[in-house]
């Protein structure tokens, strides 16, 4: 039986969901893996930008619908997803992790997360589950998490970031763009990403690793 792999997107574009690229490279190395991505999304809201003018045009999307461009329309509310249905759960990075997921964006490590996704995720570190997260997303996993696990994460070297998310009670380490960080105790593996990548093979090469890790720790 395949293991399945839940992947939460959080819209469809950099500025105001999921990061594609790194969205399809999470996708890309679960199925090479022989595992199964188990793509999902919470229904609400978000603000929409104009990602060639760079700035928000004042009209709203829905989440789950724009996350259901990059699943290819094969999409699951998070909010009918528990533990039980995953063996582990990864979250891409893109702006979205930071907005729409939760709040850190604006607040930082005051950040508060969207009540499915928080469930979905404490329930996953409760039953001792793996935890992915790529660029931004440990951002989330800290906002989540930082009180009760204290886990290890890493966004790449950004101080502002690392500061907001050692105050939350998570512990930053500091990593280059082609590797992760991986937490064996809370069972979280993290990576840069577009945090620093300045080539997408750069992104794709810390990707993989991290879903392989994260594969492995099931």
């Amino acid at each position: 039986m395949k293991k399945k792999i839940g992947v939460v997107l959080s819209g469809c574009g950099v500025y105001d969901g999921s990061e594609i690229h790194e969205a399809v490279f999470t996708l890309l190395a679960i199925d090479r893996s022989g595992a199964e991505a188990v793509c999902m999304a919470p229904d609400i809201q978000l603000d929409e930008v104009d990602h060639l003018a760079g700035a928000p045009t004042g009209a709203k999307r829905s989440v789950l619908v724009e996350s259901a461009r990059i699943a290819r329309g094969k999409i699951r509310n998070i909010a009918e997803v528990g533990a039980g249905d995953l063996d582990a759960v990864i979250f891409p990075g893109g702006f979205g992790a930071a907005k729409n997921l939760c709040d850190f964006a604006v607040k930082g490590a005051a950040a508060i997360p969207d009540p499915e996704v928080a469930r979905l995720l404490k329930e996953m570190a409760a039953a001792k589950k793996p935890i992915g997260a790529i660029c931004i997303a440990p951002a989330l996993i800290a906002a989540v998490l930082g009180k009760e696990y204290a886990p290890k994460v890493t966004i790449g070297t950004d101080e502002g970031t690392a500061a907001a998310i050692n105050a939350t009670g998570s512990c930053h380490v500091n990593c280059p763009v082609t590797e992760f960080v991986i937490d064996k105790e809370n069972r979280i593996v993290s990576t840069p990403a577009y945090m620093l990548a300045g080539r997408i093979s750069e992104a794709a090469d810390g990707i993989e690793k991290t879903v392989k890790a994260v594969i492995d720790l099931i």
